[in-house]
């Protein structure tokens, strides 16, 4: 795992400070007895082992490390940079890890399947996913010491879940192919290229195409300059059909696609035989996150927590941003370094954050209804 003395944030001061932190807000799990008696009264010891979010950071991390593992789902070491933040659990609390890749709907379905014979401890879903584990009750809450510092929108009932990192709508353009990479949907517009924005099905074709909506004067109630801008486009022959994979970069197939930012960068860096460029449209990004869940019945609850608690530390929300992803938490700076090779803070200031989740879940759904019945025609002929 490649690693990063250069920038490195020292995580163990971070985690120790919020522990002493921690330990002084919270009445921590054990110690306290009943008058008259050494042993501790049943009805605290069963509350407190309930109520994750009365305990210490000191004793979420001794149990976490008693545990001595974690099993993830669809948080695999090549995606939003995910192998640093494993790494780093391992190197600080002898944490090891193992992921089984999945989708956000087989993640949730496999906690709720499985129920108390859990074997699996914390998944990322969509944003789009995060009422369900609320409706199906699949949570472990844990607010973390950084609840204060995630916007309302981005958590949910008492640490249920809560979004981690989101990502912003990314050009990847192909330089040798097409020149001068654009940075505008102003400029695709008045430009030739050629633009893969992948399969509708798919939530990054559906969060291109209403990044381009907000760009051309659109909102997530009224999707017609959208529709507007790609049946042009369409009607150009200016819609690349392939789909937005790396190796159909990596072939020249797609020289301009649309993307979130944490495959942008990715696929900019791991791309050796183009010069691939990453922008954020200026005129029109949206940015929609993924969120953090914990089984309810995780086997190993507290290794759990604390990677939960590292994800949104600084150097936790550093590992999300080095892949092009977007930090949740409102006070931390990503550092000069990482934005050098990735994105400015300042290049997605701007981005429309997808907070309602209703609203935006039905424009998505639009968005397919329209281009099935106004696009694809015009891509068939």
């Amino acid at each position: 795992m490649k690693r990063r003395p250069k920038y490195l944030i020292s995580a163990v001061a971070v985690l120790t400070a919020f522990s002493m932190l921690a330990a002084g807000c919270s009445g921590g799990g054990g110690g306290e007895t009943t008058a008259g008696s050494d042993e501790p009264a049943a009805e605290e010891t069963s509350a407190a082992a309930e109520d994750y979010n009365s305990m210490s950071l000191d004793d979420i991390i001794a149990k976490a490390q008693e545990e001595g593992k974690v099993e993830s789902v669809g948080m695999p070491d090549s995606w939003a940079n995910w192998g640093a933040t494993w790494a780093d659990l391992e190197e600080l609390y002898g944490i090891e890890h193992n992921d089984t890749d999945m989708s956000s709907a087989e993640e949730l379905q496999m906690f709720k399947t499985e129920g108390e014979k859990g074997t699996k401890d914390i998944g990322d879903v969509g944003q789009g996913f995060a009422q369900q584990v609320i409706d199906e009750d699949l949570g472990l809450p844990y607010k973390t010491s950084y609840w204060d510092s995630v916007p309302d929108w981005a958590k949910g009932e008492d640490g249920k879940w809560m979004i981690c990192y989101t990502g912003a709508t990314c050009f990847l353009s192909n330089t040798d192919l097409i020149g001068e990479a654009p940075t505008s949907w102003e400029d695709i517009k008045n430009g030739d290229y050629k633009v893969s924005v992948g399969d509708i099905t798919g939530g990054n074709a559906q969060a291109a195409i209403i990044a381009s909506n907000f760009a051309m004067g659109g909102d997530l109630d009224n999707l017609d300059p959208a529709f507007e801008f790609w049946t042009e486009m369409a009607e150009a022959g200016r819609i690349n059909t392939l789909d937005i994979l790396k190796q159909n970069f990596e072939t020249g197939e797609v020289a301009c696609g649309v993307v979130w930012s944490f495959t942008g960068v990715p696929y900019k860096n791991e791309i050796e035989n183009y010069n691939m460029v990453a922008t954020i449209p200026s005129d029109g990004a949206i940015t929609s996150g993924y969120a953090s869940v914990i089984n309810k019945y995780a086997p190993h609850p507290h290794a759990a927590m604390l990677t939960r608690e590292y994800i949104l530390s600084d150097e936790g929300q550093a590992n999300l941003a080095e892949a092009g992803a977007i930090p949740i938490r409102t006070d931390v700076e990503i550092p000069q370094e990482i934005q050098d090779a990735t994105f400015q803070q300042a290049d997605y200031a701007n981005a429309i954050a997808m907070e309602d989740t209703d609203a935006y879940n039905a424009a998505c759904a639009t968005v397919v209804e329209r281009w099935n019945e106004e696009i694809l025609p015009l891509l068939v002929q």
